[in-house]
């Protein structure tokens, strides 16, 4: 190791925070008393912290009279190393805290991405907090984070695999199907989503009714069936919504979608009509390994509760 490697190292290694402290302080002060009240120190203690650091670097920091104090040249250069190792300390207690804090990893599909929010809130602000890291994640990496002990927590779709405990269920309506925006299906989309001209005399305009799919290939994310829907069913591997809507722009099918996400999304390329007189949900519920139960966990159980009761 060089010679300013060595001291850099021997700084670090020797010396504490407050005697940086003390030095970077009466540097902006020009005066041991000031600095002192600035720090809650007597004076005393502040002159031998920076006494301490000179012997240390041996370097000479300050001139000192009776009635001055001014930096010397080898002390204004090494100032702005004090207050990098300063902001460097005070980052890594700030840190150091969040780390000791409790963590509740929460895996959620996009379409609940408000709820998950609205927990992660909710956690934050009890006594004491705990803080939520959210994680979007598909059915299927969900559940293998799950698994891996990656999250604690995950918003699944039900049936849950059954190796987990749920609870906190609540239902999503499904009232809309996509449709690629050149599908005749488009036509019968309300304003302001409709991309062709509306022929008044059209019947069954501004809704799609479930004897409109026969024929059509219908996606069904997640591995779920829609029962009760006419058209031939092909599985979309994930619980991923977005993916399916790439399918359905690309002319690979049709989508029943909830409305939810009708709000969220905006593209040109797929159109979104009601879906009446289907009678379909999604039901989602929070899961967790049953070997693996926390008081945050406890916790996060309830505060989805509640944030189910109150929107």
């Amino acid at each position: 190791m060089h010679g300013s490697g060595r001291l850099v190292h021997h700084l670090f290694v020797t010396l504490m925070v407050r005697e940086i402290q003390c030095f970077a302080r009466v540097a902006a002060r020009l005066s041991f008393s000031r600095a002192a009240a600035d720090l809650g120190m007597s004076q005393p203690a502040v002159s031998q912290a920076v006494a301490r650091l000179e012997r240390v670097t041996g370097v000479r920091l300050f001139e000192r009279s009776a009635r001055t104090v001014r930096l010397t040249a080898a002390g204004a250069a090494l100032l702005p190393y004090a207050e990098q190792v300063l902001e460097s300390a005070a980052a890594f207690t700030a840190e150091a805290s969040r780390l000791a804090r409790p963590v509740i990893h929460l895996a959620y599909p996009p379409l609940a991405g408000p709820l998950a929010a609205r927990i992660a809130r909710r956690m934050a602000g009890r006594t004491p907090p705990v803080a939520v890291e959210l994680h979007a994640a598909g059915r299927a990496a969900a559940a293998a984070a799950l698994d891996a002990g990656e999250v604690s927590a995950a918003i699944l779709a039900t049936p849950a695999p059954a190796r987990f405990t749920t609870a906190a269920r609540f239902h999503v309506t499904v009232d809309h199907l996509a449709v690629p925006s050149t599908h005749p299906l488009a036509a019968r989309a309300p304003e302001p989503h409709l991309t062709r001209p509306s022929r008044p005399a059209e019947a069954g305009r501004g809704e799609v009714r479930p004897a409109d799919l026969a024929g059509l290939v219908v996606l069904t994310p997640g591995g779920r069936r829609w029962a009760g829907l006419p058209g031939h069913p092909r599985m979309v591997r994930d619980d991923d919504f977005g993916a399916a809507l790439d399918l359905v722009a690309a002319g690979a099918g049709v989508l029943p979608i909830p409305h939810l996400l009708v709000r969220s999304v905006r593209r040109d390329d797929v159109v979104f009509v009601p879906l009446e007189g289907a009678d379909l949900q999604i039901t989602y519920a929070l899961a967790w390994s049953r070997e693996r139960v926390t008081n945050e966990l406890l916790a996060l159980v309830q505060a989805m509760q509640d944030a189910l009761w109150t929107r």
